[in-house]
């Protein structure tokens, strides 16, 4: 069910860089950014905290404008001019709604389509997921955002997480042979927890990438929750060879970064881009 094998990369974001990164390789990231748009914002901080990857989905994405903000700082960092497609509308309860985005760098990812948002026609999900498809070198996948309900209860974030197999099976459907789908966000539990046994029984060999030890949310004293990962399938996207991590974006400040970054730490998963097993 769960690649063993797996390389955390769980490290100061301000010491780091893929600057060794093979042409072959890519980053792929999910970053919830805790209403982007909205207040005060080191969006210094935030380029940063994004800019090692050659994608990165977010969720907590308020406005266009918070997305405008962050391209034009991590361009000032980075050697990429960078792209973005972002939902149509946003999604949620009439109390809130947010978007979901994708920024990627224009000279290694392809933006293919929008694949629109998953016809949630049972009302299961608070806020529907999207996707849209993307190519890198011989890599070409579908990536599928979620931020899943918080709630009053556990069981109400079970009762999402039992229906991500609807996500995938329907986006996977929408290619006629296969696709390669990749799950990712902030899912408001484990990736291991039971109420996602669904998916991960699926008949694709559908793993999540991160090992949830890793703690991605962001306390006042410390890591706090494993609430963030990606599900892939094993038998499509073979690209992934289990490399995965968290960033520590917080260099120990945790409050600050709460107040000024995000709770959430971005994560990411490698993948082999010249791989020709498709």
């Amino acid at each position: 069910m769960y690649i063993k094998k797996i390389f955390i990369l769980f490290i100061f974001i301000f010491s780091f860089s893929f600057s060794k990164q093979l042409e072959n390789k890519a980053y792929i990231g999910a970053f919830n950014t805790l209403r982007l748009g909205k207040g005060e914002k080191d969006y210094k901080h935030l380029a940063k905290s994004i800019e090692p990857f050659d994608i990165v989905g977010l969720v907590e994405v308020m406005n266009k404008k918070g997305i405008y903000k962050l391209i034009s700082e991590v361009e000032k960092i980075s050697n990429s001019k960078w792209g973005y497609d972002i939902s149509p509308y946003p999604v949620g309860t009439d109390e809130y709604k947010e978007y979901y985005a994708f920024l990627y760098k224009k000279d290694k990812v392809d933006f293919i389509k929008s694949d629109g948002f998953y016809p949630d026609k049972n009302d299961d999900f608070i806020r529907e997921p999207y996707g849209a498809t993307f190519k890198i070198n011989n890599f070409d996948f579908t990536y599928v955002l979620i931020h899943s309900i918080y709630g009053k209860k556990v069981s109400q974030r079970q009762f999402e997480a039992a229906k991500f197999i609807d996500i995938y099976n329907y986006f996977q459907d929408l290619d006629p042979i296969e696709n390669d789908i990749l799950i990712g966000g902030d899912f408001n539990l484990a990736a291991n927890d039971t109420a996602f046994e669904p998916l991960l029984t699926h008949k694709d060999n559908i793993i999540y990438a991160l090992d949830p030890s890793i703690k991605t949310t962001i306390g006042t004293k410390g890591f706090a929750n494993s609430y963030d990962n990606i599900f892939l399938s094993k038998k499509y996207t073979q690209e992934f060879k289990g490399e995965s991590g968290a960033l520590d974006i917080t260099e120990g400040e945790f409050i600050k970064t709460r107040k000024e970054v995000s709770d959430h730490l971005p994560i990411f998963i490698v993948v082999d881009t010249e791989n020709d097993d498709d």
